[in-house]
């Protein structure tokens, strides 16, 4: 088991952008028959998924566009879903685009997220439902949302989702203090999100990740 050094594992909007890349490579022109189909084990389709994805990096860079975003819980925006089993999102995609149309909102997102993170004072500090964070640790939510939502996905096409181990590596070391890597960082970032089981470790039922600033830890 290892861990390796915080400094060298620093998370910025560069990597948001290799995850949201990474993304890109992997679901581009995916099957259309498999967009409807379940992504993993989720309760949500591929493209649900990919829609919460899309979400997700969104929401997270609107945080950080407020001039004091500790002083607002959430930006209130309305959210919605097309049907009761579905994620509750703020942006969806033309289905009239297809999936690749999807996979351009989700790199603009991305990309959204990227500048803002790396535009913003290290020691600014924005609200989340684990606790409040830092514009890396937002970067490192990011790369995190969207390595095991790829994954969810890639499963659903029936396409290889394996996350990039540096970027594992990455997540691991600034949201998961607590999880030791072992054999390699993206099957440990895969079981510490609940992915998958390890000759070592169980699956987990229950995770979580901590994202409260690297001198807070």
């Amino acid at each position: 088991m290892s861990r390796c050094g915080t400094s060298d594992a620093l998370v910025s909007g560069v990597h948001v952008r290799e995850a949201v890349a990474h993304c890109v490579r992997t679901l581009s022109d995916g099957p259309p028959s498999r967009w409807s189909t379940p992504a993993g084990d989720l309760d949500w389709t591929c493209w649900e998924t990919l829609e919460h994805l899309a979400d997700d990096l969104l929401t997270y860079a609107l945080r950080f566009g407020l001039a004091r975003p500790m002083g607002v819980r959430r930006v209130p925006l309305r959210l919605s879903s097309d049907r009761a089993e579905g994620p509750e999102n703020v942006i969806f995609g033309d289905t009239a685009e297809g999936p690749d149309g999807l996979l351009t909102v989700v790199e603009a997102c991305g990309g959204l997220l990227a500048a803002v993170v790396d535009s913003t004072a290290p020691t600014v500090l924005a609200p989340h439902v684990f606790g409040a964070s830092d514009p890396e640790g937002f970067a490192a939510m990011g790369v995190v949302e969207t390595l095991v939502h790829t994954y969810d996905i890639a499963q659903g096409l029936r396409r290889d989702g394996t996350p990039p181990e540096d970027l594992s590596r990455r997540a691991l070391v600034r949201l998961f203090p607590d999880v030791p890597v072992t054999d390699d960082a993206s099957s440990t970032l895969l079981w510490a999100t609940g992915r998958i089981a390890t000759p070592q470790r169980p699956r987990r039922s229950d995770w979580r990740w901590y994202g409260a600033p690297r001198s807070n830890q």
